[in-house]
């Protein structure tokens, strides 16, 4: 079974229970384990800054063994994504990296030491050690892992980070 780390996000509709379903999904599924949930926050979209709240994302971490592979478990967040209300579908208006709402948004953080370049999958995430959003909920459950490629801990890079971005701890 491998160690994974995965961001869950979602900023449309009532995101509290998108997240929680994405949470149930992935434990009921039988090649994946739910080892530990960071707490949820309420977060600025990336890579906007001072946007109205209505338009902010609840963040969280979660930590799981899974016996699946990367591509397969990538398959798997897609369908709990589109499960969700999830549209993948690029408009002429957004570009590569540009704010886009969503329901649910599950990003693979982490694969074991795994690295992966693929055309659309690329793990370590790209963006993990940039966005204070993924580094603070992964810090809750992870805080002496290191990334393996820049060979430093989520806590380091967290510390580190240059993102200012507005992040809290959420309470419903």
């Amino acid at each position: 079974m491998a160690r994974v780390f995965l961001s869950l996000g979602s900023n449309l509709g009532n995101r509290q229970h998108y997240l929680q379903e994405a949470l149930r999904h992935l434990g009921g599924h039988h090649a994946v384990r739910v080892v530990a949930c960071s707490q949820v926050y309420e977060t600025e979209p990336w890579p906007e800054q001072r946007v109205t709240r209505e338009r902010w994302y609840l963040n969280c971490a979660v930590e799981i063994e899974t016996a699946l592979p990367p591509r397969r478990l990538l398959e798997l967040v897609h369908e709990i994504e589109t499960g969700a209300g999830r549209i993948r579908e690029l408009t002429t208006s957004a570009q590569p990296g540009e704010y886009v709402a969503r329901t649910l948004d599950i990003d693979i953080l982490l694969y074991g030491n795994e690295i992966v370049s693929d055309f659309d999958l690329q793990i370590p995430h790209p963006f993990l050690h940039l966005r204070r959003f993924v580094l603070a909920p992964l810090a809750d459950i992870a805080p002496d892992v290191e990334h393996p490629t820049l060979y430093q801990s989520i806590r380091d890079l967290l510390a580190e980070t240059e993102d200012t971005r507005s992040i809290f701890p959420f309470s419903a």
